[in-house]
């Protein structure tokens, strides 16, 4: 690759209530594996992704949020500079599924109306201990405007295909994308290496 090309940088975020499944989803997404064990999220984590993308090569910074109220602040701080937020509830917790409506909100206040979203149906491996049913889910998404995805970080369903869904249209909104400056910056010689693999 010559030195004209560059990673490009994209901030994602996982945003929803506590125990909804976003540490699965992303542990999934970037190790393709599940834990069982259940360990919350204190404040906020991330992974990074390197992706290859019609000639160029785009770095996903991927930021997993706590959902507990106590963190809500810290949370939807990282909210501003996304470029694009996946909204998880949980199929068999009609709570976190009401509170998609609220994400919502603090997503338009922290990252701006126009920022690329999916919403995701998590836990859909759960059929029998349902709640919310998928045209409820999907009817919410349409009201949006948004993608809408059921999912299972267990049986790796739909992971990689919401993701995809959220990073092209990201890219389709414009082939020069230029990503925001509030990421976090890697230097030159270790932006190089990881463009490399």
């Amino acid at each position: 690759m010559d030195d004209s090309s560059d990673c490009l940088v994209l901030k994602i975020i996982l945003v929803g209530d506590s125990l909804v499944g976003k540490t699965c989803i992303l542990q999934r997404y970037i190790d393709n594996t599940f834990d069982h064990s259940y360990m919350s999220t204190i404040g906020i984590d991330f992974k990074v992704k390197t992706l290859h993308l019609n000639g160029r090569f785009v770095k996903l910074q991927i930021w997993d949020t706590a959902g507990q109220e106590r963190f809500h602040s810290i949370s939807t701080r990282y909210f501003r500079g996304a470029h694009g937020l996946l909204i998880i509830y949980d199929i068999t917790n009609a709570l976190s599924f009401d509170n998609v409506t609220g994400w919502m909100k603090d997503v338009n206040a922290n990252a701006g109306e126009n920022v690329d979203r999916v919403i995701l149906a998590n836990k859909c491996d759960l059929e029998e201990t349902r709640v919310v049913s998928k045209e409820r889910g999907e009817k919410l998404a349409w009201e949006c405007g948004v993608h809408f995805f059921e999912t299972s970080a267990k049986n790796n369903i739909n992971i990689e295909k919401a993701f995809s869904a959220l990073v092209e249209g990201i890219m389709s909104k414009s082939s020069s994308y230029t990503p925001r400056t509030d990421v976090v910056n890697l230097k030159k010689s270790d932006r190089k290496k990881c463009c490399n693999r």
